[in-house]
């Protein structure tokens, strides 16, 4: 297997552009090269087989939704309160907004995930990594809620993402920050 990261970093984002593009189905090694701009053959040099690229492009996904620590400190400096989750969870909306590819390529990832048990394995294991950590977060910022408020504020949303995403039509800018209160002030507790 070849050894140069940005290389591989490169193959990958390349990956991720095709699933949000083509779906799984169109994830192919030749594909993923036309889409780098690299030699047909480059990325069978760097994965050894197509689950081995599809399980690594949803570890690069999650990389690339993940907030620098030094923006989310800068989030967090208001008081911990259910306004300042809200903020929070509209802050999120514009993030994956801005990572659209990635979070479309995300969704077709968990797809293929139902089909395929090596990539549905890390894939849980890279998404209930960071839930836990979310919870973590959460609770050592003195935000509002326990755990169990986590769990659900993150189910709420990863509807409305997907609602968001996949019909975007549905629900106008104003509606989106709209739902995205009306969540929180159902889910996390005033105080």
């Amino acid at each position: 297997m070849a050894r140069n990261p940005e290389r591989r970093t490169a193959l990958l984002d390349a990956a991720i552009d095709v699933l949000a593009a083509e779906g799984a189905r169109g994830l192919t090694f030749r594909a993923v090269d036309a889409r780098a701009g690299v030699p047909a053959g480059t990325s069978s040099n760097y994965f050894a087989d197509r689950d081995d690229l599809l399980t690594q492009a949803g570890s690069r996904i999650h990389a690339r939704l993940v907030p620098a620590p030094e923006t989310v400190d800068a989030a967090m400096r208001p008081e911990p309160n259910r306004e300042l989750v809200t903020e929070l969870m509209k802050w999120l909306v514009r993030r994956i907004t801005a990572e659209r590819t990635g979070y479309l390529a995300l969704l077709e990832l968990r797809l293929e995930a139902t089909r395929r048990p090596g990539l549905q394995a890390e894939l849980t294991r890279v998404v209930r990594a960071e839930l836990d950590e979310n919870v973590r977060f959460h609770l050592a910022s003195g935000l509002p809620g326990d755990a169990d408020t986590v769990l659900v504020l993150y189910l709420a949303m990863t509807g409305v993402l997907l609602e968001h995403f996949t019909l975007p039509g549905v629900l106008s800018e104003e509606e989106l920050d709209r739902i995205v209160k009306t969540v929180v002030d159902a889910i996390v507790p005033a105080a």
